[in-house]
């Protein structure tokens, strides 16, 4: 089954649209969130544009994982990238979500407050791509933050031209992948540019937001030392906001749900990076001053 991504990405209700899902492989689900499934698609659009509902995958909670302390990572549905060592390709598409109400979510975590408080944790928003629902999004961030909550966003970037300073004053956070420093390996990666990554660490940069940068390492595509340089040449134009950088080693953990999707899985024979690979791209960057786990 090949993806098509030829589709250009906009924020319009008829891409936002999703249809009932059908049974699929997922993580800790959204048992509890108030599902809907038998909404009118018109009912759904408006809802959808107003931040009400949106597509979901799951959620589960993480402790040291997804930003500081105990978290509440909610999975969106929906992603213009089509990374070739995703782990969780049963997100790609919007309409393979489950339709959750903003309200239940909400209510979801106000009763998760005294975990984060006591362990100075909150919720992040993941994905998918989080800024492919960025109503729902948004309505979700401004509901945390009015109760206390620390929030955070993991994101590619690619869409960062759809959140407004706005939107970024609700995102205490911003964990972002940067998965090349070169135009022509993130193109192979993922199927789109890099330059819109840049341009949202720059906007990140300049309004002082916080940010956790993500790097993989998977051999034969971002292993070059050259493309490792480039990548820590990037990060450094934000330093002034980079507060860790995480070098994660490429795993096999998605490969069968890229075979159950019927998806053409390209990396299936990459073999993980080893310790001493893994220790070598991460000196690349502390030398230049950076944090890095």
């Amino acid at each position: 089954m090949s993806l098509d991504i030829s589709h250009e990405i906009t924020d319009t209700a008829g891409e936002l649209a999703f249809a009932p899902p059908a049974d699929r492989h997922s993580g800790a689900g959204t048992w509890g969130l108030g599902e809907l499934t038998e909404l009118e698609r018109s009912a759904q659009l408006k809802l959808m544009r107003e931040g009400q509902l949106g597509s979901v995958h799951s959620w589960e909670l993480v402790t040291a994982v997804d930003g500081p302390g105990t978290r509440m990572t909610i999975f969106m549905n929906g992603c213009p990238l089509r990374c070739l060592y995703c782990h969780n390709p049963d997100t790609f598409n919007m309409k393979d979500g489950k339709p959750v109400m903003a309200a239940d979510l909400i209510k979801k975590i106000k009763r998760m407050r005294k975990v984060f408080k006591a362990t100075g944790g909150g919720i992040t928003i993941s994905g998918g791509e989080v800024l492919m629902q960025r109503p729902f999004a948004e309505n979700i961030l401004m509901s945390a933050k009015s109760l206390g909550i620390h929030t955070c966003i993991d994101t590619s970037g690619f869409l960062g031209a759809h959140a407004s300073d706005e939107f970024l004053e609700n995102v205490d956070l911003v964990l972002l992948d940067v998965k090349s420093g070169s135009e022509e390996v993130y193109r192979e990666l993922t199927g789109r540019a890099l330059q819109p990554t840049i341009d949202f660490g720059d906007r990140l940069s300049a309004l002082g937001k916080k940010i956790w940068i993500r790097f993989v390492l998977v051999p034969g595509y971002t292993d070059d030392p050259d493309n490792i340089e480039k990548v820590a040449d990037i990060v450094c134009r934000w330093r002034n906001v980079v507060e860790r950088v995480e070098v994660l080693p490429f795993h096999q953990m998605g490969t069968d749900k890229w075979e159950s999707l019927g998806y053409d899985y390209k990396l299936k024979d990459v073999h993980p990076p080893s310790k001493e690979a893994t220790e070598a791209a991460r000196d690349i960057f502390r030398a230049r001053g950076l944090t890095v786990f």
